[in-house]
């Protein structure tokens, strides 16, 4: 449960001054209503408007069919004359046409005028008499559209204002002239577009034909739709008051309704959370339940639920404790146990300060707060020192406790002055006679005699030890005999090995945390990277080679967990020392230990 200093310092839970749900329910409401009002507007608007759109495009469809039907009861058919001046028109070239509306363009249809002058005019009076008797029809004509031109071509025009003359043409989209000379015959045939002169026009037509079905003209009616956009204005502005009072009237009553029914009963149970968050004791389990919500709905299963998990938190808050508590305690007693497995490691180097005969350092990270890792070096006898690193099976406080027991009784066995085959042995019988939980571990020892270099050593299943030669500059791995893990089986026969050590040379153990080294990818760091790292700096002090490996593990996994316990040790064997102010050569290191 979070600290009152904590909620106090926080004002997004302790100040609710001005309802700010009430607000936000009342904007999104208001919100609401302007899209409703703009969606209703939009979907009246188009609709009012197709609806003017198509009874004025059936109107003008209507003039024009019945236009068709008095213009083909004449003394001469009129598709003979559109047929005429298309013909002419056709026979024009580019430069000509250009001339449309000149007295030099109606020359080149003088003499068609002139031979039906007569019937022209009856054309124009039957025409102009649908047009004037038509309610919001402005022109009603006889054309002939050419698709290589993109052209409208009058043949008869009864209007007066902008009357074309016969043969006279201007242009018109592509779209209106492929509609028109494609038409199926199916639907109302009619064109919306916007003109300079006219603005937005309509244009229905039907076709003029010959006896034969061969479209020669088309009569068309014009309808401007200038008249619209008023009607739709006044549309507009009636039924946005009405929409406006109904809308404002709903907004009101929702507002209310979730006022009473969502926004109180949520700021109650809000209060009630405040008031939870602040008992930071927990003197109180009923912040929710006493709150007597009853809304039938959701908000009251919420105030209900919320008064259960109270009850529920606090029984889970007081286990929380009472773990807390317990984990502290465990905590303490590993950092305890990690203290005294940390002390039953030699800790202090040099080790043997009076001893300058070899060098040593050793050092052991646990992957966890203790580790199943130990290293271990002792004097035997004045001339023998014990050497032994070993990895006990697991990990934490388990392997931890395997790892003092084995350490004890390998230490035990080796003061005995036994070789390192019969201590590794009497070690196993110790260990696997009452090793019930079936742990084991894996342990190189080794005797190294100091006046003669001789290291005499034994391998129970642990890693191949590293060697340095001074004569060769480099370390290398000694691939060792090895023998069955310690407490494994018993009645175990192990071989020992013996190898020489010269002065300067180096002997580099390790557990398998250092080969098995894992980085984020899963690519464990291996013996080969570890043997180059040794050979960086192959010269380099028992530290500082300790010191080299750590920081090229630490580069090669990078930010990755360690998994496992880490331990190395390096000797170096150094007879040749010539203790300060001695004026002769030296004694062995028998003799001198």
């Amino acid at each position: 449960m979070s600290d009152v200093n904590q909620v106090e310092e926080n004002p997004n839970l302790s100040k609710i001054e001005h309802d700010p749900l009430s607000v936000k329910t009342t904007r999104v409401a208001v919100i609401g209503g302007i899209l409703l009002i703009a969606v209703a507007l939009g979907i009246g608007l188009i609709l009012h408007l197709r609806s003017l759109i198509s009874q004025y495009t059936v109107h003008a469809f209507d003039v024009a069919t019945y236009a068709r039907m008095a213009a083909v009861h004449g003394d001469i058919p009129p598709w003979e004359i559109a047929e005429e001046v298309m013909d002419i028109y056709r026979g024009l070239n580019e430069e000509q046409r250009s001339k449309t509306g000149t007295e030099e363009y109606h020359a080149y249809f003088d003499h068609l005028t002139s031979a039906n002058q007569e019937e022209i005019l009856g054309l124009q009076h039957k025409l102009g008499t649908y047009m004037d008797s038509s309610d919001g029809v402005d022109d009603v004509y006889i054309a002939m559209y050419d698709d290589e031109t993109d052209a409208l071509v009058y043949v008869v025009d009864p209007q007066k204002e902008h009357q074309f003359r016969i043969g006279e043409w201007e242009p018109v989209p592509a779209d209106e002239v492929d509609r028109f000379l494609n038409w199926d015959g199916k639907d109302t045939l009619f064109h919306l577009g916007r003109m300079d002169i006219y603005g937005w026009m309509c244009t229905a037509g039907v076709p003029l034909q010959t006896p034969e079905g061969k479209t020669v003209a088309f009569v068309l009616s014009d309808v401007t739709l200038n008249n619209v956009f008023p009607n739709l204005v006044d549309y507009m502005i009636r039924i946005t008051l009405g929409m406006v009072t109904a809308i404002v009237l709903i907004i009101f009553l929702m507002t209310y309704y979730i006022r009473k029914q969502m926004v109180e009963p949520i700021n109650a149970i809000a209060g009630a959370a405040l008031e939870y968050v602040k008992d930071t004791h927990g003197e109180r389990n009923d912040h929710f339940s006493s709150l007597n919500i009853h809304t039938g709905d959701e908000i009251e299963n919420l105030s209900n639920t919320m008064g259960g998990m109270e009850k529920e938190l606090a029984h889970r808050e007081a286990r929380i404790r009472h773990i807390t508590a317990e984990r502290e305690r465990v905590e303490t007693e590993l950092h305890l146990a990690h203290d005294i497995q940390e002390s039953m490691l030699p800790q202090d180097f040099p080790p043997f300060p009076e001893r300058k005969e070899f060098d040593i350092y050793a050092s052991m990270d646990p992957a966890k707060e203790v580790g199943g890792d130990f290293y271990d070096f002792f004097l035997i006898d004045d001339d023998h020192l014990g050497l032994v690193i070993a990895d006990v099976s697991g990990k934490g406080v388990p392997a931890a406790l395997f790892m003092m027991i084995s350490k004890t009784v390998l230490q035990s066995c080796a003061m005995l002055g036994r070789s390192p085959k019969e201590v590794l042995e009497k070690t196993n019988e110790g260990l696997s006679s009452n090793n019930k939980v079936g742990m084991f571990v894996t342990i190189w020892f080794g005797i190294l005699e100091i006046s003669t270099g001789t290291l005499t050593a034994a391998n129970a299943g642990h890693e191949y030890p590293a060697i340095y030669r001074k004569e060769t500059g480099k370390f290398e791995l000694l691939k060792d005999k090895h023998g069955l893990v310690i407490g494994g089986l018993k009645n175990v026969n192990y071989e020992e090995y013996q190898i020489h050590l010269n002065p300067g040379d180096k002997l580099f153990v390790y557990t398998d945390g250092v080969p098995e080294a894992t980085a984020a990818d899963n690519e464990m760091f291996g013996t080969d990277r570890m043997i180059d790292a040794l050979n960086v700096h192959p010269d380099a002090s028992v530290k500082e080679t300790l010191v080299d490996i750590r920081a090229a593990v630490d580069a090669f996994v990078k930010e990755a967990e360690q998994f496992d316990d880490l331990t190395m040790m390096c000797v170096e064997y150094m007879p040749d020392f010539k203790p300060e102010g001695s004026q002769s050569e030296p004694e062995t290191a028998q003799g001198t230990a």
